[in-house]
């Protein structure tokens, strides 16, 4: 384990610093990016909103989601990397500015909450599943401090969608659903189905800094 530990932070770090590298190469504007969310709040301004595909689940929190993070998602939409239809849709219609300032805006609309410096204790299998995935190594003590800007903050983050997003990092065969991510590929196939969904539970139940923003109506 600890060998496997080492090899995915080797690769966590070339991977962040492709990232890092791609994400500072546009200044993101949050004013402008407030111009440009219409399509966003359709489905992530609408609190409980659902979505059916691949199965039912709430869509993710993104205000106060890291803009690193962000741009690094849409752009593996873009690519093909990650292979949600809609999402895929939307991000190809995107320029790298607008992803940029939508990343921006997006981070700035966090709950404002101050974070304990490390996530609280859960159950003891969720413990084990913890240490085992190295979870810590890379989105930080409190799961909202990610040791790069490309990483998430998953603490808070909605149970169902973390259950979703972990499985779909196991699946490499579908022409719709799965993501392509060599570090987190190797981390969820370690993993049953039961077992994630115990990881994402115990992660949703903590303090977030991140919130769904409800849109206006008028807007």
């Amino acid at each position: 384990m600890k060998n496997f530990l080492l090899t995915m932070s080797a690769l966590a770090f070339t991977c962040a610093g492709t990232l890092s590298a791609q994400a500072q190469d546009i200044n993101g504007d949050a004013t402008a990016g407030a111009q440009k969310n219409a399509l966003c709040t359709g489905c992530h301004g609408i609190q409980g909103y659902h979505i059916g595909f691949p199965e039912v689940h709430q869509v993710p929190k993104i205000s106060g989601q890291g803009a690193g993070y962000i741009r690094a998602a849409l752009h593996a939409y873009k690519a093909g990397e990650r292979k949600h239809p809609s999402m895929r849709t939307l991000a190809s219609s995107l320029s790298d500015q607008d992803i940029a300032d939508l990343a921006a805006y997006y981070e700035s609309n966090g709950t404002g909450v101050n974070l304990p410096a490390a996530a609280a204790e859960g159950s003891a299998k969720a413990a084990e599943l913890l240490t085992k995935g190295g979870c810590t190594s890379c989105h930080g003590p409190n799961l909202s401090k990610p040791i790069d800007p490309s990483y998430p903050k998953i603490a808070g983050q909605h149970a169902d969608y973390l259950y979703v997003a972990l499985r779909s990092y196991k699946i490499n065969d579908k022409p719709l659903i799965g993501r392509a991510h060599p570090v987190m590929g190797g981390i969820a196939k370690q993993f049953s189905s039961k077992e994630l969904k115990v990881l994402a539970d115990y992660v949703a139940s903590l303090p977030s800094e991140m919130q769904t923003v409800q849109r206006s109506r008028f807007k």
